[in-house]
């Protein structure tokens, strides 16, 4: 294999590098919420990931300096909400740290298990927390689908270049 200088500057690991390389990388846009001791947390998340189909699974990522760790870690079931085009800023919203989230702004409700579930969106899920993994400064949350429903109207929305967008045709 030749070596070509075609590849451009390359970084030794970092957090910036990762950053920089996955505002590259779109995803789907996430908000994942539990019910907490104090009332109901949330966190939008763009690691949403398929894991298996039987049994049914999911995995996201959860930061463990975020206000929402805390939940997720006590957590039995968590709420997994698949987000629109339309819910731009909702996503800002659960992405912005000391946002009143579940404020007057929120249309959501107590779903199965006490999970909140947000609404309007195109599909959530409720899900039993299997386990957590350690991944740096961050946990990978593995979770079994107990029930959703995927009939919510919209197309979804997206996460690129540090900013929520939608698909173009």
């Amino acid at each position: 294999m030749t070596a070509t200088s075609g590849l451009g500057a390359a970084r030794p690991a970092s957090p910036d590098l990762l950053r920089s390389v996955f505002r590259k990388h779109a995803a789907g846009v996430a908000v994942i919420t539990a019910r907490g001791r104090s009332g109901p947390v949330g966190f939008t998340a763009t690691s949403l990931a398929s894991v298996s189909a039987d049994p049914p699974m999911l995995s996201f990522s959860v930061g463990t300096g975020g206000s929402s760790w805390p939940a997720i870690a006590g957590s039995d079931h968590v709420g997994v909400h698949v987000l629109g085009e339309h819910q731009q800023e909702l996503a800002a919203t659960f992405a912005r740290s000391g946002a009143d989230r579940f404020g007057p702004a929120t249309a959501w409700r107590e779903g199965p298990e006490g999970v909140p579930v947000l609404d309007d969106v195109p599909a959530w899920m409720v899900c039993r927390v299997v386990t957590r993994v350690p991944a740096g400064d961050h946990r990978i949350v593995l979770a079994e689908i107990l029930m959703g429903d995927p009939t919510g109207h919209g197309r979804p929305l997206l996460y690129h270049q540090g900013r929520f967008g939608g698909l173009r045709d």
